[in-house]
């Protein structure tokens, strides 16, 4: 079979048609935000044709009503052409005073510059002006991308210098189609969440065979950069979006993607969450009672009905149902915890991730002494396939982070959150550009030896803040400064990992997780220990980090517990993580230390929280270099994500000369040359 392909491209290429996506032939689309303005006709879209030894290329200025389509034809063989002017309008500058001279011939010859990737057209033809009739050369050339994916026209004439050349970008005609829709910002039962709802289960259906629709979020939602990746996807993945502005736009476009509607009852919220699962199952969008006659309109059926079904039954009760009448169907390397907002209000954004996947969808506490529910969620996880992933998040009425994690952990399965997280559906079927390597912003020669000063050194670690606050906020790039990413973006969110390292400036230093996702080390059992941190390591790897992060909080709160990693955990670190040069631990401060062959693992010994006011700040950073005399003494500073690096920046710089503030890597590799803590694990 592969043969005959080879031999059908052949004969094509003899015919005089390329068949091959990687040639210039086809019909394009331009891509305004890269492109020279256009006057009135505010677009242009391309047909290169290329037939015997002619080249024909049709151009479609503007749209509908208000365009016009002329042709230039040229012999690839060197030969003139001519051709009758029968159009006056000089489309690419409408409105410059020229004229394009009706009833004279265009020459025009074209060559290739190289074969089906890039060709010119010169053409010479008359044109009116107020002075009168005058002979113009214009210089056509069209040339494919490195990578393929756009299209480059230049115009080049003798009155415009090289620098003023008009230039269009195209991308090929029906790829990379999108709509959008702003969501907005009311998440309450009794008012628009089931219009949200809607829209995110739809979403979920819409992007099932392809990238087809993208939500911005409110400002005010947690993950709060929904328009820049947005601007990124038009800007750098050439993504062209139509506005969608209610539900009923939407059911308009994606109707045919709908196999039915479930029915949730506002008087029970966790109706809602088990809907969620059966719209995963039957390709099915979430409604209200009263969205039913929007249903009807679309000729959409029902394929359950949860109004009056749950009456009187606790969460237990219902989930249990739930279980016995969907989880044999449901993924078993996905489930979420559909948690978080509580009462009156239910934030969704990962919902269209579920669906998408077929996930099953809960809020169980995983508080031990919430015994009924606890069974249940230890149940549904130990039915979980080896490693899964565990998105969306604990219900902040139910249970505490530490619980859900801690759970999670001992089954070995990895946590992504937050119950907020927007758009997956989307953002994981868009590729990275063909060719995009990650380069993080190494400061360090490892060959090299760093002889630490007398100094305190400080570095800065934001570990949840990337897409949480921090990133988007001003001041980033004006000190060093580093930024955790979250290792399974690589396959759940790929181009927007090339965003942020697109975005990055050189102060701006990422790390990844000792882990493939949020999980208690300590909490890991023995046998799969190895088998996640070499999975993380393959991760890293890729994406070009060095240091790591962890953080345990399985035995306690953040500051009562016991927060120090095991000798056991410590040891795992390096055996299987080999290619890392440096290990944080904690959120809060931590009491873990370690060395290894220069290789440091080293706590936080502050916690900068967004509500500490300057001055303290400042004070707690002075006491600390008080009790730690030894110099160097290697301080390491957890920034929480809500906190303004310019804030940052004005606490820093009232340390005084004793303080340098430098990368994270130079910090690791230095502390690694003259480590001044105590090493300490815990012996068991």
């Amino acid at each position: 079979m592969r043969h005959l392909i080879i031999i059908l491209f052949l004969l094509s290429l003899c015919c005089g048609t390329v068949l091959a996506a990687d040639n210039i032939l086809g019909e394009w689309t331009m891509l305004p935000q890269h492109s020279t303005e256009i006057d009135l006709f505010a677009t242009l879209s391309l047909d290169l044709q290329y037939k015997e030894t002619n080249m024909t290329v049709l151009r479609t200025w503007g749209r509908g009503s208000r365009s016009k389509t002329d042709t230039l034809v040229a012999s690839m063989d060197g030969s003139v052409q001519l051709n009758e002017i029968t159009d006056r309008v000089f489309a690419t500058n409408v409105f410059m005073g020229l004229s394009m001279a009706v009833g004279t011939n265009q020459k025009t010859r074209g060559m290739w510059l190289e074969p089906h990737k890039a060709v010119e057209i010169e053409e010479i033809c008359d044109v009116i002006s107020s002075q009168g009739q005058s002979t113009l050369t214009t210089r056509h050339s069209w040339q494919l991308s490195d990578n393929g994916e756009t299209l480059h026209y230049t115009i080049n004439r003798p009155g415009r210098p090289d620098s003023a050349s008009i230039q269009y970008v195209f991308k090929r005609k029906g790829t990379r189609e999108a709509c959008y829709i702003k969501l907005e910002d009311d998440w309450r039962i009794d008012a628009k969440l089931d219009q949200n709802v809607l829209l995110i289960t739809l979403q979920a259906l819409a992007n099932l065979n392809n990238p087809s629709l993208y939500f911005i979020y409110p400002e005010t939602w947690d993950f709060n950069y929904t328009k820049a990746i947005f601007d990124f996807y038009q800007r750098d993945r050439f993504y062209t979006f139509k506005q969608l502005k209610s539900c009923e736009d939407a059911l308009k476009i994606f109707r045919k993607n709908i196999k039915g509607y479930v029915v949730w009852d506002k008087n029970v919220r966790t109706s809602l969450i088990v809907a969620f699962t059966v719209a995963g199952l039957e390709e099915a969008v979430v409604v209200s009672e009263a969205q039913i006659p929007l249903m009807e309109k679309f000729d959409i059926k029902a394929v359950a009905d949860f109004r009056n079904k749950y009456n009187g039954m606790n969460d237990y009760e219902i989930y249990s149902q739930a279980y016995e009448e969907y989880w044999p169907r449901c993924s078993k390397n996905l489930i979420i915890w559909m948690g978080g907002h509580h009462g009156n209000i239910m934030k969704p954004g990962v919902a269209d991730w579920g669906i998408y996947n077929k996930a099953f969808f809960n809020d169980l506490s995983t508080k031990p002494s919430d015994k009924e529910e606890y069974r249940l969620a230890s149940k549904l996880l130990g039915e979980l396939d080896p490693m899964s992933m565990v998105m969306g998040w604990h219900s902040y009425k139910k249970d505490k982070e530490r619980d859900h994690v801690r759970l999670t952990s001992s089954y070995g399965h990895r946590v992504k959150g937050l119950h907020t997280l927007p758009n997956t559906s989307f953002s994981a079927q868009v590729t990275m550009t063909p060719g995009f390597t990650f380069r993080n912003n190494h400061n360090v020669v490892q060959s090299k030896t760093y002889k630490p000063d007398k100094k305190v050194y400080v570095t800065c670690v934001q570990t949840d803040g990337v897409g949480l606050g921090a990133w988007t906020k001003p001041g980033r790039g004006e000190i060093p400064y580093a930024w955790c990413l979250g290792l399974n973006d690589l396959w759940m969110s790929p181009a927007m990992l090339e965003f942020y390292y697109r975005e990055a400036t050189p102060n701006d230093y990422f790390i990844g997780g000792t882990t493939p996702g949020y999980m208690y080390p300590k909490m890991i059992p023995d046998s799969l220990r190895p088998q996640l941190f070499s999975m993380a390591q393959k991760m890293l790897n890729k994406m070009d980090l060095k240091i790591t992060q962890t953080m345990d909080y399985s035995e306690g709160a953040t500051v009562e517990g016991n927060t120090e990693l095991t000798c056991r955990v410590v040891e795992d670190f390096y055996k299987y993580l080999p290619g890392v040069q440096g290990f944080l631990n904690g959120y809060a401060p931590a009491f873990t230390f370690a060395i290894e062959d220069k290789i440091p693992l080293v706590s936080y010994d502050y916690y900068l929280s967004p509500e500490r006011p300057v001055g303290d700040a400042v004070a707690d950073f002075h006491e600390l270099a008080e009790i730690n005399q030894e110099r160097p003494y290697f301080l390491v500073a957890h920034i929480r994500q809500w906190s303004d690096i310019k804030r940052v920046k004005t606490i820093l710089e009232k340390l005084g000369p004793e303080f340098q503030v430098i990368p994270l890597d130079l910090f690791i590799k230095m502390a690694g040359e003259a480590p001044t803590w105590e090493e300490r694990c815990l012996q068991r």
